[in-house]
């Protein structure tokens, strides 16, 4: 492993020199160097992003979803689903991030990583679970974090917060039981409390 990383510019530069067209943008901000790219290339940036002598990103240490509904309070005008991926490269010490954006709401699917980086296979699992993003070609795509019987995927932003079901176990059957969610929502309101000369008693 190098002692010293490139300069995110430098870093910005190899990258957008590396991938050429196929990347949609290659950004900075915060130090940190943002890929972008169309739902078709993004198995072969992937590639190019490993196998590349300016950048060997070998590992894969994070990827996970996002939904962007309501995103800037609506001034979001592209696809709803989004893949965020996170790299490092451990023999030129730097990282990246690699963005796609899912087609398709109703059904959101994208490559699966799980080729060309083994850790793909749970974060997507989790994606899937959280999100409803399908990973098409990854071998064991099923719930990571939530139960079999779960309905919806709580991590979208129009998912209710109390959820669809409850479960509780259930003293005549002896076993645990599903049942339709009957927490009433409500509003709460604060109640502000203050002391007597709130304030050192200036008036």
């Amino acid at each position: 492993m190098t002692d010293f990383a490139i300069s995110p510019e430098a870093l910005q530069t190899q990258i957008t020199e590396t991938l050429g067209a196929k990347a949609k943008s290659v950004t900075l901000a915060l130090g940190e160097v943002t890929v972008i790219v169309a739902a078709p290339d993004y198995l072969e940036v992937a590639t190019m992003l490993r196998d590349a002598p300016g950048c060997r990103f070998e590992q894969l240490i994070d990827l996970c979803g996002m939904d962007y509904v309501d995103y800037r309070e609506g001034e979001w005008q592209g696809e709803r689903f989004c893949v965020v991926t996170h790299l490092l490269s451990v023999s030129l010490n730097q990282r990246v991030r690699l963005k796609v954006f899912v087609p398709n709401e109703d059904l959101p699917v994208i490559d699966s990583l799980t080729g060309i980086w083994n850790a793909a296979g749970w974060f997507e699992r989790e994606a899937f679970d959280l999100y409803g993003i399908v990973f098409e070609g990854h071998d064991d795509l099923r719930r990571l974090l939530t139960d079999y019987g779960f309905i919806g995927h709580p991590f979208r932003k129009d998912f209710p917060v109390s959820g669809h079901v409850e479960m509780r176990y259930d003293a005549e059957q002896k076993r645990v039981i599903y049942q339709p969610v009957s927490i009433e929502p409500r509003e709460i309101t604060p109640r502000v409390i203050r002391e007597d000369n709130y304030g050192g008693g200036l008036h």
